[in-house]
């Protein structure tokens, strides 16, 4: 990808350089591959803007966003716009963090440009990628691993394929673990296919 197709796509110019390693890297290396990847990585990260997880919510947000972890506004409340609190409650026990008291949750929140999450991964990229994420997590929110670790998160999901097909909808589910934005990620994938071809 060359710099001006990078200025068409409104992304800064810190990201071309990164973005072209993980294409070559994981044979995102067709128009189509290259604009999936592209669109899903500006929806998860607000056009390469946000590189963690807001976790900064209201109570009454959080029973909508989180219902299976905050069933009242009552118990909400003691965790209202604390994206420490938050993290660290709604990721407790699972993507192999450990309780609520231990910090992992929010720790190991979202980051880089596909947002990976939990201890898991990041142990699991950090073996791949040859970086100490877990031990460094702040590392997947800089430019260079926030693109890497999306490439390689891109790669062991098989997002290639699901891309070559024009499957968005399985595509963002592995990627967001639902339907979140669907529309909107269709909408820059699209618009980015248009640029790149």
């Amino acid at each position: 990808m060359d710099i001006n197709k990078i200025k068409a796509l409104k992304i800064e110019e810190v990201w071309l350089n990164p973005i072209n390693k993980v294409f070559d890297k994981y044979e995102i290396n067709t128009p189509l591959r290259q604009a999936a990847f592209i669109g899903q990585c500006q929806h998860e990260s607000v056009n390469f803007k946000r590189l963690e997880e807001d976790l900064n919510y209201s109570s009454e947000r959080l029973c909508q966003v989180f219902p299976n972890r905050f069933k009242s506004i009552e118990e909400a409340s003691p965790y209202n716009y604390n994206p420490i609190k938050i993290g660290n409650k709604i990721y407790a026990d699972r993507l192999g963090n450990g309780d609520e008291a231990s910090g992992d949750g929010y720790r190991f929140r979202g980051r880089g440009i596909i947002q990976i999450t939990g201890k898991n991964l990041y142990s699991v990229a950090s073996n791949d990628l040859g970086a100490d994420f877990v031990k460094n997590p702040e590392l997947v929110a800089t430019p260079l691993y926030a693109v890497l670790t999306a490439g390689w998160y891109w790669n062991r999901n098989s997002l290639n394929l699901l891309a070559d097909h024009k499957e968005y909808t399985t595509m963002t589910k592995r990627i967001n673990g639902g339907l979140n934005g669907l529309d909107s990620r269709i909408s820059k994938i699209e618009e980015a296919f248009r640029i790149l071809s």
